[in-house]
């Protein structure tokens, strides 16, 4: 990896002068950003797995400290108030080290009480970023939305620093990706596939960025399919897995689809979308409104759809009628960065204000124009959802669906294929088919 320690710095240097303009427009003058804590389940003694809140891991690649707050005042050095428990009964954090702790001040605090006296005294003048359960005392976060905005809006653009992170946590997803592959051809079950990602990517499921998606066969048809079946099925047809890792609190967010030695007629459908998702991806570029490439996505799985006998009907009239999104439901990607599904995608500017979906298509997550430094997933997709597609059954435009075939086609469940894009000054770069190609082929 680059080094990170004078990455880390203007990335610290970049988020300051951000966070200048966004207490300026709040009219405050300290920010407070709180790491979170864990979450208590109801009528239980039990917390669920804790999640550094994503505008603290922006500031710091500290994911397991609870409880820790960040303090910024213009002109000053960032203070990380690091929570170190009194706690005989959970591990402590240990003591902070690393490339990022000579340009902050880290003191070390170990109960709320010593965090309280740490905070500043007016709440009045501070933008305090949190939960509600994130309170200390009188010091309750207030999330002006001013402040929240102007962060929000340029957190779209990832610094090297931030690059960097996603990079290896690309790695990391494509290593644990192989060894899911290797578990299929093998014939495990959803579950033991699972097991495979997790142990090739180190990670507990808390550190995932997401909950997997594991979907063999017909599975493959629910989009955010959230079971782990134990058992294998009696033939393994297809695989759709959609599983992402961290690195340093940065997500990478991967899909692959898989078919059988078997599963010829599967294989071609997969190969006619990889085609389409290498041209989309080639997309990501300055000045290239995201709706206008979601758009295209659907124009070209309309074109695929034709050419193998799925559509009897031209590509523009099945991207109106809205065909296509009976096989192609979701949005076409989204920003990723600290949150697999990054903020502001809609955002129309730093004061705030929303781009629309094209209309038809609520679900797209990403309105804006790209441009140097955003990353983007590009995730097309066909699917033979047993609801949508008895829903476009009963309508005047299912006369134009081959049935016979979509009927066959169901026990594969769907394809979707998707990379993590960074959009340059020149060509794109795919973070993810730069992380599989640098893994050794087995």
């Amino acid at each position: 990896m680059s080094d990170l320690a004078s990455l880390y710095a203007n990335h610290l240097a970049t988020i300051c002068r951000h966070a200048d303009a966004a207490l300026a427009a709040a009219h405050c003058d300290t920010l407070a950003i709180a790491a979170g804590r864990p979450l208590p389940k109801f009528q239980d003694d039990q917390d669920f797995a804790y999640v550094a809140h994503p505008c603290f891991k922006y500031w710091l690649p500290v994911t397991h400290a609870p409880g820790s707050w960040l303090l910024y005042t213009p002109g000053k050095k960032p203070r990380v108030l690091y929570m170190q428990p009194r706690d005989y009964w959970h591990a402590v954090p240990e003591a902070p080290s690393g490339y990022w702790v000579d340009h902050v001040d880290v003191v070390p605090v170990h109960s709320i009480e010593d965090l309280a006296a740490e905070l500043p005294t007016d709440a009045t003048r501070c933008a305090i970023i949190g939960q509600p359960q994130d309170a200390v005392g009188a010091f309750v976060p207030n999330n002006p939305e001013p402040t929240l905005n102007h962060l929000a809006y340029h957190r779209a653009w990832k610094t090297p620093y931030e690059q960097e992170l996603m990079r290896e946590a690309n790695r990391i997803g494509t290593r644990a990706h192989r060894a899911a592959r290797d578990a299929f051809n093998a014939g495990q079950s959803e579950f033991g596939i699972h097991m495979a990602f997790l142990a090739a990517a180190v990670l507990t499921e808390p550190e995932l960025p997401y909950g997997s998606i594991v979907a063999l066969n017909e599975h493959g048809a629910t989009l955010h399919y959230q079971e782990f079946d134990r058992t294998a099925p009696a033939q393994h047809r297809s695989l759709l897995i959609d599983a992402g890792a961290t690195h340093a609190g940065y997500a990478s967010d991967i899909t692959r689809t898989y078919a059988s030695p078997a599963a010829g007629e599967f294989q071609a459908l997969i190969d006619g979308m990889e085609a389409n998702q290498k041209q989309l991806r080639e997309r990501v570029v300055p000045g290239q409104d995201y709706r206008e490439l979601h758009l295209e996505a659907h124009r070209l799985v309309a074109e695929l759809l034709i050419a193998q006998d799925f559509l009897h009907m031209s590509a523009d009239e099945a991207v109106a009628s809205h065909v296509t999104s009976t096989f192609f439901p979701h949005g076409l990607g989204h920003l990723i960065g600290a949150n697999v599904h990054d903020v502001a995608g809609f955002q129309a500017s730093p004061e705030g204000g929303r781009i629309e979906q094209p209309e038809g298509h609520p679900f797209l997550r990403l309105t804006r124009t790209l441009s140097p430094g955003m990353i983007t997933t590009i995730e097309p997709g066909v699917y033979f959802s047993p609801m949508l597609l008895d829903e476009l059954k009963a309508k005047p435009e299912g006369k134009h669906v081959n049935w016979a075939k979509v009927d066959h086609f169901r026990q594969y469940g769907g394809i979707r294929i998707e990379d993590n894009v960074l959009c340059t000054n020149g060509a794109p770069e795919n973070l993810t088919r730069d992380a599989f190609a640098a893994q050794p082929r087995t």
